[in-house]
């Protein structure tokens, strides 16, 4: 049988990393995108291809339509089938601002990549994951958006970028309910304060933070905890689920006094 085909945005770097190497342990061949040129990222792909997973990187920027169309004419060129959409790629603000500061190029660039490019993504994939349904009714495939603690979690320096993440939180919903007459699941996960290049900058600060408490599970999350909750529903461990959000923030979010 043909191997489970997953495509992960921001694959290749921080937790879209991570969620790649849990999907092809997990048995899946995978198409990782990403902005850099394929000769910056040529350590990665041969990691998974010396393990025996196939691999295609599908280069462009999410925020634009014509990299979005370009990305899945890559895996139809290479795989011919689609299983599992992993909305992973996200920017953050280039420069941290009071929300009385915010720009609306800010604005624009966050909501654009995050929110307006993952949004038409899901849709394009959407419709080829329905027409591969309607093809052979066993077909099994779905669609995991990566959003944030950030969706609920109030930032006043970094508005636009809880305001993207919120929107991702109805898109989940939303295409839940616009793909469950198919049997094509959508879920969410909301990571929290995750180990990776983009955190680095506040390492010192999320140290003492977390020292002083602030998630109920006392370290930092890494890109694993989210790729095996990832790879849960690509297993499809919860069959009679959809639209469902999986907290992988370390109970940083519950409410304690």
């Amino acid at each position: 049988m043909k191997k489970p085909v997953a495509l992960i945005t921001g694959g290749t770097r921080g937790i879209g990393l991570g969620i790649a190497r849990a999907l092809a342990a997990e048995g899946c061949d995978l198409a990782l995108n990403g902005m850099r040129p394929e000769e910056g990222v040529a350590d990665v792909l041969d990691e998974f291809r010396s393990a025996g997973t196939d691999v295609v990187y599908c280069r462009g920027n999410l925020g634009d339509a014509a990299d979005r169309a370009s990305m899945l004419d890559s895996v139809r060129a290479h795989y011919g089938r689609l299983n599992w959409l992993v909305n992973n790629a996200g920017v953050a603000p280039k420069q941290r601002l009071d929300l009385l500061e915010t720009t609306e190029e800010s604005f624009e660039h966050v909501v654009g990549t995050n929110l307006q490019g993952a949004f038409f993504l899901t849709q394009a994939v959407a419709r080829w994951l329905v027409e591969q349904k309607k093809a052979d009714e066993a077909f099994r495939g779905g669609i995991v958006n990566i959003s944030s603690i950030s969706a609920t979690v109030v930032s006043v320096n970094r508005g636009e970028y809880c305001v993207a993440k919120a929107g991702l939180s109805m898109v989940t919903q939303l295409f839940a309910a616009r793909l469950g007459e198919y049997g094509i699941p959508v879920y969410e996960i909301r990571p929290g304060v995750t180990r990776t290049d983009m955190t680095a900058g506040v390492t010192e600060k999320y140290d003492k933070l977390i020292a002083d408490g602030l998630c109920v599970t006392p370290r930092w999350g890494e890109p694993a905890d989210t790729g095996k909750a990832v790879a849960a529903f690509v297993r499809g461990d919860f069959p009679y689920s959809t639209g469902q959000v999986i907290m992988t923030d370390g109970g940083l979010t519950i409410p304690r006094l």
